[in-house]
């Protein structure tokens, strides 16, 4: 069996990596008395994967990670376990089982929704955000370890909506298309005219698609 943790990422501790988020959990995992199931060979540690990878420096209001359990266990234990093994910052908002069979979450993303609040000029970029929701294509440089790659940012964003303060956009999140929330603030900067400002930035869901296509959060797939 495996239990599914839903949790929001705030505070300091947006500035941990995807990985120091991994160990942390792990961490977290062997002070609770859950039964957790472990990985074997020369250094075991629990069988935990977490889905979509934040970036750092970005919040999170749904985080999702999955560990494999040994037998039965009670929902709210595990609940509660959790939430007293882990900091506010970290705060665990519900727990969910799924069998061993069920499909990795990580399989299930294939976008994201985000809410993006500019520090200064945030009038500016939202009526850019207005006018790139218009557009048909608008192209771009994606950065990545493996170098520089053009793409076509319009198509990777797949809604984006504005008030004055804040920008909410719902992005490609796949292993082969993805849009960062950092090349759409550069995108509609460019389009304003403007330096790039600092935002602050959070995620709101993690999505895929139903049998009928419609986008949900990949806890309720």
């Amino acid at each position: 069996m495996k239990l599914v943790y839903v949790f929001s990422k705030k505070g300091r501790l947006r500035f941990v990596s995807h990985l120091d988020l991994q160990r942390f959990l792990m961490r977290a995992l062997n002070r609770t008395c859950l039964p957790i199931a472990f990985s074997h060979g020369f250094n075991p540690h629990p069988i935990l994967s977490i889905a979509g990878a934040l970036a750092m420096g970005y919040e999170s209001d749904y985080e999702v990670f999955e560990v494999k359990v040994a037998g039965d266990i009670d929902l709210q234990t595990a609940l509660e376990t959790m939430r007293s093994a882990l900091p506010q910052e970290l705060f665990v908002k519900e727990v969910m089982s799924r069998p061993d069979n069920y499909p990795s979450l990580t399989s299930l993303v294939s976008m994201a929704d985000y809410e993006i609040r500019p520090t200064k000029h945030a009038v500016m970029l939202c009526e850019a955000a207005a006018e790139f929701r218009k557009m048909d294509s608008y192209k771009g440089i994606r950065k990545s370890k493996s170098g520089e790659k053009e793409v076509d940012v319009r198509a990777l964003c797949l809604d984006i909506t504005a008030n004055a303060e804040a920008i909410d956009a719902r992005l490609m999140l796949t292993e082969k298309d993805t849009l960062k929330p950092d090349l759409l603030i550069k995108t509609l900067s460019d389009i304003a005219g403007i330096q790039e400002p600092n935002c602050r930035v959070c995620r709101k869901a993690l999505l895929g698609k139903d049998k009928n296509g419609n986008a949900r959060k990949i806890t309720e797939l």
